[in-house]
């Protein structure tokens, strides 16, 4: 989780990526919550890589030591100073890098239930794709056996797209093969991949097989991280393990229609907010109608219609725009 997310901005210009909430969680936490309820066994150790310390500081390392605690897992802190690939990230996190595990890029937010293969070495999480030319892809053999990683291919390959989450039972193998990669500087666009290595160990006949997910939700930009907070309240409330609209939430001649996450302290007051909207602490929507959109913590709007909108925190607004993208600490009065 050591990029920029610079699709994101002015959002990420501010809260790295990871931590910007999406139906009132911050995306890391959601997505290691749903790798753990995936793999349906103890967790001892949550590896984060981060970047610049000035840019993911001691707040972000103190809210991944909580989210780690809170799994029954130890938190260990790396950090990645140049941005030289995905095979470079993981391997700074190389003293971690032994027996079972998994490696997810913090971006993206799943919906799977499938049990594990006991007898792949590896496990590659994908999604079925109706195009599947715009991702990169598993090629399979007979056997349902992943057998080479094709990049946007131009001819059809498979409709299984991987979504940058890897299971490992040895991830140790794994690290020795990126090591190499490192040592014969193998890079591509620039940058050292973990495709490389994957690759590598496939060519040794190590056995990768698929898990595919139900629901592959991307953050990369305002408008797909808006449509995310939509799907994935549209999940919560038919789990219904969360609660969703806290119970010191003000309504002052306000209507809620749900799904929401409305968080603690809200005041809605002459407004109307729904369907898929998430809304921060200690935020006030005012003399306002808002859907499908995303605001943050501690924001005041007032007099807005708002739709597709996406307003960081420490957030004022008083206008009559629609939908708009406002980073932190704004004002529009």
């Amino acid at each position: 989780m050591a990029g920029r997310g610079s699709r994101l901005r002015p959002h990420s210009l501010t809260v790295p990526k990871p931590l910007i909430p999406v139906a009132g969680q911050p995306i890391v936490h959601r997505l290691v919550k749903d790798i753990a309820k995936v793999l349906k066994q103890p967790i001892d150790e949550i590896a984060f890589v981060l970047g610049d310390p000035a840019w993911f500081g001691d707040d972000v390392v103190s809210s991944l030591e909580d989210l780690a605690k809170g799994l029954g897992a130890k938190a260990s802190i790396y950090r990645q100073d140049k941005p030289l690939g995905t095979g470079h990230a993981i391997m700074c996190a190389e003293p971690s890098l032994s027996g079972p595990a998994v490696i997810a890029y913090a971006d993206t937010l799943i919906r799977a239930q499938f049990d594990l293969d006991p007898e792949a070495d590896s496990v590659i999480w994908t999604k079925q794709v109706a195009n599947p030319e715009a991702y990169g892809v598993v090629k399979l053999n007979h056997n349902q056996e992943i057998v080479e990683l094709v990049e946007k291919p131009e001819t059809f390959v498979s409709d299984q797209a991987v979504i940058g989450i890897y299971y490992f039972k040895d991830v140790a193998v794994l690290k020795g093969k990126l090591q190499e990669i490192l040592d014969e500087n193998v890079m591509n666009g620039g940058e050292y991949q973990i495709n490389d290595g994957i690759k590598r160990m496939m060519a040794e006949g190590k056995v990768f097989k698929t898990g595919t997910v139900d629901e592959w939700m991307d953050c990369g930009n305002k408008a797909i991280t808006i449509e995310t907070n939509e799907r994935m309240l549209g999940f919560l409330k038919t789990d219904g393990d969360e609660q969703l609209i806290a119970d010191s939430v003000t309504l002052d001649n306000a209507n809620i229609i749900e799904p929401c996450f409305i968080g603690e302290n809200v005041v809605l007051k002459n407004a109307t907010v729904g369907p898929f909207v998430s809304i921060g602490k200690d935020s006030v929507i005012e003399n306002s109608t808002i859907k499908n959109s995303l605001i943050q913590t501690n924001t005041s709007i007032k007099n807005a219609n708002l739709e597709q909108a996406m307003v960081g925190n420490h957030v004022k607004y008083n206008g009559a725009f629609t939908s708009i993208s406002i980073g932190d600490y704004s004002v529009l009065d």
